[in-house]
């Protein structure tokens, strides 16, 4: 129903909206309380009422459920009216925790990624890739990875690719601290990826903490930075960035790969036997772009590849959601563990550094013998080590004695 009010949302996206419930068995939150308010239906009449004037913005139950909400946008996929609910979310968050309001664990963060000198130092202590395409970084190779050769044969397009567009690896904020693993397993796989020093962050943690205008101020200012093709391994990165940059711009890594017709030369194995491994999807990566196949067939190529019953639905990091309400994301999580568990795999694959912390984290309190890893690392494990792309290069001489 058409709503005329205080401006806080858009109205043609809220007025989108026909409340027919198909988005509530997709939400999370509502399937943790079966309460109305906490489905996207129910939490879309709470902006209504807010926009209308019929609730005050310091209501508990707007503030408690701008809170709740993953911000998944599972709604998304399965809405037969199209309604753009992750928008509609940045706009109320945007409203609802403005100033004072926001969460001091989410202003704290936002100041640090807001300076970019702050996040460049973290690579002098933590040392994650850096340096032109092409040549070998300054890093080496992460500890217990194996260098990377590019398959042998490649098509023409793929080996003409390196006087293309240049392609500029983003570093991201919380992946260059905690994870230079990641970045430096990309240099090894894509030695063809320039990564520029001069980068901040792109602004997806302020656009879903209450400052959606900074979040995209700072995706324009990272794609000035940035030039042509902008690579990240961060699905949540990747979908605001294609909102502001727009898609052709902006590649995941599996979606990378993916154009390249890339393949791994080897396998992940696990005490001599080919190794066992599920994914965990982002969920804007998968929500907000639609990116299901690629990383789904990159693991079958090193692994078994195993499907969890929930691989689709969101792990409970959402940002910084984890931190904001811990318990309840751990609500979200533990379903999820106990599935890795009964599957029973070696790996669990992500493609996003929160959804790694998380699922990481679930299972380590769950003492599970299965590993959390990024799929660029993943990817990396597959490739044959030096020594053994020198004995298996055509005319290389044999072992001593043969």
């Amino acid at each position: 129903m058409p709503v005329a009010g205080r401006g806080i949302f858009d109205k043609e996206l809220l007025d989108r909206c026909i409340s027919c419930g198909f988005c509530l068995p997709a939400c999370p939150t509502y399937a943790l309380t079966g309460e109305e308010t906490s489905s996207p239906r129910g939490r879309i009449t709470l902006m209504r009422a807010l926009e209308a004037g019929d609730l005050a913005a310091d209501d508990s139950t707007l503030a408690e459920e701008s809170s709740f909400c993953l911000g998944c946008r599972a709604c998304e996929t399965v809405c037969p009216a199209g309604v753009e609910y992750g928008q509609l979310l940045e706009q109320w968050r945007d409203h609802q925790w403005s100033g004072r309001n926001r969460p001091w664990i989410a202003r704290a963060l936002m100041a640090l990624v807001s300076r970019p000198g702050l996040l460049r130092l973290q690579g002098l202590v933590r040392r994650h890739a850096r340096g032109r395409g092409g040549k070998a970084g300054p890093d080496g190779p992460a500890p217990g990875r194996q260098p990377v050769r590019q398959p042998a044969e490649q098509p023409a397009e793929q080996s003409a690719e390196s006087s293309g567009p240049p392609v500029s690896l983003m570093l991201g904020c919380v992946e260059r601290g905690l994870y230079p693993e990641v970045s430096r397993a990309v240099r090894q796989l894509c030695p063809e990826v320039d990564v520029p020093a001069r980068q901040g962050c792109c602004g997806a943690l302020h656009a879903h903490n209450g400052d959606s205008g900074t979040g995209a101020r700072l995706a324009r200012a990272l794609g000035e930075d940035l030039p042509g093709t902008v690579l990240t391994t961060a699905g949540g990165c990747a979908a605001h960035l294609a909102h502001h940059l727009g898609r052709d711009r902006v590649r995941e890594l599996s979606q990378y790969l993916d154009d390249r017709s890339y393949r791994p030369a080897g396998q992940v194995t696990v005490d001599g036997r080919r190794a066992r491994a599920a994914l965990q999807d982002s969920c804007h990566l998968r929500n907000g772009l639609g990116v299901t196949r690629p990383p789904r067939e990159l693991i079958a190529e090193v692994a078994d590849y195993v499907e969890l019953p929930g691989a689709g639905t969101c792990c409970g990091a959402a940002g910084t959601y984890a931190m904001l309400r811990p318990a309840d994301s751990r609500k979200v999580l533990d379903p999820k563990v106990r599935e890795i568990e009964a599957a029973d795999v070696d790996y669990v694959v992500t493609v996003n550094p929160g959804c790694l912390r998380q699922v990481r984290q679930g299972l380590r309190r769950a003492r599970s013998r299965a590993k959390a890893v990024h799929l660029a690392e993943f990817l990396a494990m597959a490739e044959p080590s030096a020594a053994d792309r020198l004995d298996s290069a055509p005319g290389a001489a044999g072992p001593a004695g043969a």
